[in-house]
C-alpha cells in the first residue's frame, strides 16, 4: 500500500539517535510543498507474506533452496546478515548510520531539508534520498517497485507486514485548535476528572513524540475516508500474502476522540465504584465478588433490590464461574443500539436512584460513538473475511483504557476461531504487567483468541510532561532498566499462558508479536521458549522490526534452524507532485 509520507526524515532520525532501543517509525516526504492527506487516496502496495498460522505452502515455496543455519545469538555473524545485501547497499547502510549519529545533522535536519529542495530542486533532491536515507528505509513508490524487495525478502526468510498511515503536515496552531474542539463536549459537565479533559498545552500530540503517526479529528466524513483507507490496506495485506498478513490501525482515525477520553474517564469511575460498594481494591476480574454483596451493600443503605432499575443492573453484571467479570455489560458497549448514557448506570448509595458514570453527552455525541463502534466493525469483519490479523495501535494514557476496553470486546466477537484483532501493550508503562495479565485472564475465562503486540512505546516524554504539569503520578517506568523488566515480565507471562494452553491442547489460543530491535530482548525471548518448550513451529510467536533498522539481528533469525517468524514492517513512500 502506497503511503504518504509528510513527517520529515529528521524528526525520525532524532527519535533514533536518542532512544535507539525503541520501535520507532521511519518516514519522509520528498515533496518540497506541504502534502494535505485528507486530499490524497492513493493505491495499495502488498505485504509480502504472513505472520502466525501462514500458508504453508506460501512458506514451503519461499523456502525450497533454502539452507538453514543454526542460530547465533551473539548477532555478530555479519555475513548472515549482510548476505542479502550488494557491496553498494551495505556501503549505503554504513553512510546512513553514520549520518545518524552526527548530531548537529539530526538537530537541524528540518532546516537542511527545507535548504536541500531549495538549492538542488526536487527532481535531484528526490535522487539524492532515494540513493540515501529514503531508498535505505523505504522499500518503494508503488507496487510494483515495491515487489523485488518482498521478493527478495522472502527468499532470506524474512516475511513483510503492512504498517500504513495517512498523516497530514499540520503546524502546531491548526493540530491544537483541531485537537481542542475534537476533545471538548457540547454538553454540560463533561469530563471531571483533570487527567482525562483536554488540555491545550498538549493539544498538539505529536509533542516530542516522533515513532507514531497521529491523527487529528476533523469531521465524520474524514473518519470514514479513514476507515476506507485502513481496509484498502487489509486487501493489499490478503492479496499478497495468499493467507494470513496483519494490518495496523488506530483508533483515533475512527471517531471523535473525545469519546475515548470520556469513556476512559467512565474506566476509572468504576473501579472507583466498585471500591465504594465491596471495599475490595485490587481489579473486579480477580476479586471474589458475586451479586451477594452488591445486594447486601445496597440493604445495607437502604437501597430496595426489588427497585426495576437496581435489578436490571444487577442481572446485567458479567459473571462465569469464578465470579465477576465486569460491571457492566461491556458488550453492550459496541452495539449500536444502546447509548453510553444508559449503559454506564449505577445505583447511588445515597439516595438509590440510578445515576450515569458517563459525564454528559449531546445526542449529536452519542450518534458519533455509534458511527465510531460501526467503522470498527466493518474494519474487523472485513479482515476476518480476508483472514488479515489487525494490530490496533497503543495510544496515549488518556485515550487507551477505552481503546484496550474496545479492543478486548471486539476479540471477544470477532477472534472466536483464530486471533484477527490484536491488542498493543507499551511496556514502559507502569501498568502493562497487570493490563496484559487481566486481559489473559479475560480471554481464557471468556473463551476467546487473545492477540498481543510487545512494544516499549512512543509516547514517554509527553506523558511525563503531561503528568507533572495536572499532577498526577507518573505513569512511566523510571528508567530504560525498569521498562526492559516490564517487556520480559509481560513476555514471559504471555509464554507461561501459551505453556499452559499446549498442555491442553489449545496451543494458538495465544499469538504474540515482539516488536523490538533490542538484542537482548530477542535472545531472551528465544531462550524462555526453548526453556518451556515452546517451539516455533507452534507459530504462536514472531519478531516485528523495520526494514533497514536491524539487519544483523532480523535476517539470522529469519535464515537460521530456529525457524522462527521474522517480520520487517515495511514503509513506501510516494512522491506527491
Amino acid at each position: 500500500m502506497a503511503r504518504v509520507l509528510v513527517a520529515s526524515l529528521p524528526r525520525c532520525l532524532s527519535t533514533r539517535v536518542r532512544y535507539g532501543q525503541n520501535h520507532t517509525k521511519i518516514c519522509w516526504s520528498l515533496n518540497n510543498r506541504p502534502v494535505v492527506a485528507v486530499n490524497i487516496r492513493l493505491k495499495s502496495t502488498p505485504a509480502a507474506a504472513s505472520l502466525v498460522g501462514q500458508n504453508p505452502a506460501v512458506d514451503s515455496a519461499s523456502h525450497d533452496n533454502d539452507k538453514k543455519t543454526p542460530l547465533d545469538l551473539t548477532f555478530c555473524d555479519h555475513e548472515a546478515a549482510f548476505k542479502n545485501k550488494t557491496n553498494s547497499e551495505v556501503l549505503r547502510a554504513l553512510f546512513v548510520f553514520h549520518m545518524c549519529g552526527v548530531r548537529s545533522l539530526v538537530e537541524n535536519n528540518e532546516k537542511l531539508l527545507k535548504v536541500g529542495r531549495q538549492v538542488l530542486g526536487q527532481r535531484l533532491f528526490a535522487a539524492l534520498m532515494k540513493a540515501t536515507f529514503y531508498g535505505h528505509f523505504v522499500a518503494g513508490e508503488d507496487q510494483i517497485k515495491i515487489q523485488p524487495v518482498l521478493e527478495r525478502l522472502r527468499t532470506f526468510g524474512v516475511k513483510s507486514i503492512l504498517d500504513y498511515s495517512v498523516e497530514e503536515d499540520l503546524s502546531s496552531e491548526v493540530a491544537e485548535r483541531r485537537e481542542m474542539e475534537s476533545c471538548e463536549s457540547k454538553a454540560e459537565g463533561s469530563n471531571t476528572i483533570e487527567r482525562y479533559t483536554p488540555q491545550r498545552k498538549f493539544a498538539d500530540r505529536r509533542f516530542q513524540v516522533s515513532g507514531a503517526r497521529t491523527y487529528f479529528y476533523v469531521n465524520e466524513a474524514q473518519c470514514e475516508k479513514n476507515m476506507e483507507t485502513f481496509i484498502d490496506c487489509i486487501d493489499a495485506v490478503s492479496d499478497a500474502t495468499h493467507g494470513t498478513g496483519f494490518a495496523a490501525i488506530k483508533m483515533t482515525a475512527l471517531g471523535r476522540p473525545q469519546l475515548l477520553m470520556q469513556l476512559s474517564e467512565v474506566i476509572a469511575r468504576t473501579r472507583e465504584y466498585f471500591t465504594n460498594v465491596t471495599g475490595e481494591s485490587g481489579p473486579i476480574l480477580l476479586s471474589d465478588i458475586n451479586k451477594d454483596v452488591f445486594e447486601k451493600r445496597f440493604r445495607e443503605e437502604n437501597i430496595l433490590t426489588d427497585n426495576p432499575g437496581v435489578r436490571k443492573w444487577l442481572e446485567n453484571m458479567t459473571y462465569d464461574k469464578k465470579g465477576l467479570i465486569h460491571l457492566f455489560s461491556w458488550s453492550g458497549l459496541i452495539d449500536a443500539n444502546i447509548l453510553l448514557s444508559d449503559l454506564f448506570r449505577v445505583p447511588n448509595l445515597i439516595s438509590g436512584q440510578m445515576e450515569p458514570l458517563i459525564s454528559a453527552l449531546t445526542r449529536e455525541e452519542e450518534e458519533m460513538f455509534k458511527n465510531m463502534m460501526r467503522r470498527l466493525h466493518t474494519i474487523f469483519q472485513y479482515a476476518k473475511e480476508r483472514d488479515v490479523r489487525v494490530m490496533v495501535d497503543a495510544e496515549q494514557t488518556y485515550f487507551q483504557p477505552a481503546i484496550s476496553r474496545l479492543t478486548l470486546e471486539m476479540m471477544k466477537k470477532y477472534n472466536q476461531e483464530k486471533a484477527i484483532v490484536f491488542n498493543t501493550y507499551q511496556c514502559y508503562l507502569k501498568e502493562t504487567f497487570n493490563n496484559i495479565s487481566l486481559d489473559l485472564e479475560q480471554s481464557y475465562r471468556q473463551r476467546f483468541y487473545f492477540g498481543a503486540k510487545l512494544v516499549r512505546g512512543a509516547y514517554m516524554e509527553q506523558e511525563r510532561a503531561r503528568a507533572e504539569e495536572l499532577g498526577y503520578e507518573d505513569p512511566v517506568n523510571p528508567d530504560y532498566e525498569a521498562t526492559t523488566e516490564m517487556y520480559h515480565d509481560c513476555l514471559e507471562e504471555c509464554l507461561r499462558r501459551i505453556k499452559f494452553n499446549k498442555s491442553i491442547g489449545e496451543t494458538q489460543k495465544i499469538a504474540i508479536m515482539i516488536a523490538s530491535h533490542n538484542e537482548d530482548t530477542v535472545r531472551h525471548t528465544v531462550k524462555k521458549m526453548s526453556e518451556l518448550g515452546i517451539h516455533p513451529l507452534d507459530r504462536v510467536l514472531c519478531f516485528g522490526q523495520l526494514l533497514g533498522m536491524c539487519d544483523h539481528i532480523s535476517f539470522p533469525l529469519g535464515k537460521s534452524l530456529c525457524k522462527i517468524i521474522v517480520v520487517l514492517i515495511i514503509h513506501t513512500a510516494v512522491m506527491i507532485r
